[in-house]
This record gives structure tokens, sequence and C-alpha cells, in this order.
């Protein structure tokens, strides 16, 4: 468990570099802005009622069945979708591509990690009614089709992949810019990154049902270090071009600052590289298009 937490920690902190090329929030942004999503907090509600119910029920029949330690990864992991979608992050994430990188991190890195450290299908199973726990139950007995397909999925390269192709199509500049145009494709993305995490770590937690042997450190070490390196490598494709990768979806209103341009909501930063404002002393502050500078900033002036 130790190794698995500090293997976890090395991880995090390769990934923030990528993350912290991005600008901060601008001036103005609320941090007290939280968006109180029926469907999101009804969601973690139960899956948290359903989880601290059967832990409690397994706890009472044996405590090293049901360590303390667990309950706490569990309600960390649900704690982490929360403050991704439910608290300012979310809104500030619309603005500054920072923070849109610190929600994908809770949501890619933090929250699927914790869950399934947590091995939450023996307690969540036993927090069901009767009837549902069944039906549930059968999805995952040994023949069944829905194991077989997870066994498949969450096998070391498939699972890899399936992660990294995910990633890679939604920085895709059409999908990203659609995501942040539309909640729904929005949702959509941020369901298909959670998931195909959740598929991702799998191999690294390893929690009930075992359907895999456990792999060697070793293994699992290569696996995290060959994410890290794609993830640096779609870093670098997106903050290298001398192009704009992110163009604004939409021009509201625009206001000029020393080293940097920016625009309110529904503006997608883009990094640039050797333009004159980096060199001015922003090497860490991607500019964001202003329309009486889009045709410059494209080359078509």
């Amino acid at each position: 468990m130790k190794s698995a937490l500090t293997l976890f920690a090395g991880v995090l902190l390769s990934f923030l570099p990528v993350s912290v090329w991005a600008h901060s929030p601008e001036a103005g942004t609320s941090w007290s802005q939280w968006d109180w999503r029926a469907d999101v907090l009804a969601i973690l509600f139960l899956f948290g009622l359903a989880y601290t119910a059967g832990w409690l029920r397994l706890r009472s029949r044996s405590p090293r069945v049901a360590p303390w330690w667990q309950l706490g990864l569990y309600l960390t992991g649900l704690g982490a979708i929360f403050l991704a979608l439910v608290s300012p992050i979310d809104a500030l994430a619309e603005e500054s591509l920072s923070m849109h990188m610190v929600q994908h991190l809770l949501l890619i890195m933090i929250a699927p990690l914790f869950l399934l450290l947590s091995n939450p299908l023996p307690a969540s199973l036993w927090g069901l009614p009767k009837k549902l726990r069944t039906i549930v139950g059968r999805l995952l007995v040994k023949d069944s089709h829905f194991r077989g397909a997870l066994r498949c999925l969450t096998f070391m390269p498939i699972a890899w992949l399936v992660y990294v192709i995910d990633l890679w199509v939604w920085h895709h500049p059409l999908l990203y810019q659609a995501a942040l145009r539309d909640r729904l494709i929005h949702d959509v993305e941020h369901l298909l990154f959670f998931f195909t995490a959740l598929l991702f770590w799998w191999p690294i937690a390893n929690p009930a049902p075992r359907l895999h042997r456990s792999s060697s450190y070793g293994f699992r070490i290569g696996y995290l270090i060959a994410a890290t390196l794609q993830n640096t490598i779609l870093g670098m494709v997106i903050s290298l071009p001398d192009r704009v990768l992110y163009p604004c979806i939409s021009f509201r209103s625009c206001s000029w600052s020393p080293g940097t341009v920016f625009m309110r909501r529904s503006c997608m930063a883009f990094f640039i590289h050797g333009s004159p404002d980096l060199r001015n002393g922003c090497a860490e502050r991607p500019l964001t298009v202003c329309p009486a500078n889009l045709p410059d900033l494209l080359g078509i002036a």
C-alpha cells in the first residue's frame, strides 16, 4: 500500500510541469462560484452511501476486512470528483487552461486511483439492496461476458492504449472547442476521461475482482513511465507550434495588459512558441487571442 502511494505521488509530480505551463486565472474570476449540479451531487451521494453502508456491514463482521483507510480513500476519491465538477475549479476551467488541467488531473489521476485503492466492489455490493446486489453480482461472476470484457480492457497494454487514445483525441482542437461550446459534450469528455483512467489505473491498484495476476513493480513502473512520456509529448505538441492550436470560440470582451492578452469566457487559451510576449517575461503565460490581433497571429494579416 505504501509503495503504491509513493509511486502515485512520484508520477503525479511528473505530470505537473505540463499543466503549470498554462496561465493563472484571470483577474476578477470568482473563487466562490460553485456549480451545485443535482445530477453530480445525486450520483456522488448514492455511490458514497452504498460504499459506506457496505463498509459498515463488512466491518461489523470483521474489522480486518474493512479497514478505516479504505473508507478514507474512497471518500477522498469522491471528494476529488466533487472538487472537479462542483467547486469553483469547474467555472475557472472555462477561463484558465491551468485550472482546466487541474480539473483533468483530479478526474484522471486522483479520483480513479483513490477509488480503486479502496477496493470498492466488495463494500459497494454489500451496500446495495438484496435484489440489486444479486443483479450486479451476476455481472461479475467468473464466466460472465461483462467480466470477460473488463478483464480484456484492464489488460495492461490495452488499458494503456485506450487511455492514451482518449486523452489525445479529446485534445484535438475540434473536439476541445466543441467541449467548451456544449455542456453535454463536455460532460461526455469528463466521463470518458474518468472511465478510461479507471481502466488505466486498474492494473496498478488491482482491486477485486482479481482479473489478472499482480504485475511486478518493474512492469508497473515502466507502465507509468510510458504514460508520463506520452503526456510530456502531448504537452509539447500543445505548447510548441508556431500557430494557433486552440482558436477562440467566441469573442465577448477583451482587454490588454503588458505581458498578456486575455478574454472573458468561452475563449480557449493556446500555447505559442517564440512570440515577443513570451520573450518579455511571460514565458509561463499562454496568450489568448483578441479579435483585432487574430489575423496577425494566424499569419494572414
